[in-house]
């Protein structure tokens, strides 16, 4: 009966199969973290409520200005391997109060050789010419050195990584609003 005995999997074949259970475990995890925040908070202020939650797919904007909502964003993108573009932008936010031309300087140096030099460790996805603009403005930084690059990769989120995000399972986590068939998803 040598059809019974099982075989083993080619080495991709398991490769694919640990990367879907790696995906799906951060997933729970996710929806874990988000049940907890939803159930266990004693402090009002500290919970999630159902209002925030629908506010986060009024638009990207009020999704980042929400503290729970930037942290499910972050994760959501972490889960798919493409967290370089909120790390940048949220990079860029904490640079633009820097006071000191010293430390505004080296900040500038290092966003510029994390995020925007070609072959970086974690390139975002910008034009020759506005990497060229970058790479000269660094040279003598201003808080607003770093604009138009935010300004695209703020685009690129908007129509690609927020709507997918929008469409996971994620934001069906909350409970149905009054009055709605509780078996049904939540549609956003």
């Amino acid at each position: 009966m040598p059809g019974l005995i099982p075989q083993p999997l080619p080495t991709h074949f398991n490769m694919d199969r640990d990367d879907c259970r790696r995906n799906k475990t951060l997933g729970k995890n996710l929806m874990c973290r988000l049940q907890c925040v939803f159930t266990s908070s004693s402090a009002p202020e500290s919970r999630l409520s159902l209002e925030d939650t629908q506010q986060w797919s009024q638009s990207l904007e009020r999704l980042l200005g929400s503290k729970y909502g930037l942290a499910t964003f972050r994760t959501f993108l972490k889960s798919e391997f493409s967290d370089e573009n909120i790390e940048f932008w949220l990079t860029c936010e904490d640079y633009k109060k820097i006071t000191s031309s010293f430390k505004m300087s080296s900040k500038a140096r290092k966003i510029f050789e994390q995020f925007v030099e070609a072959e970086s460790p974690k390139e975002i996805n910008i034009d020759y010419q506005t990497r060229e603009e970058i790479k000269r403005k660094v040279k003598s930084p201003t808080p607003q050195c770093f604009d138009e690059a935010q300004k695209i990769v703020y685009g690129l989120m908007e129509r690609d990584s927020y709507p997918r995000f929008l469409r996971t399972r994620t934001l069906k986590l909350a409970p149905p609003p009054f009055g709605s068939d509780p078996k049904r998803p939540l549609k956003l």
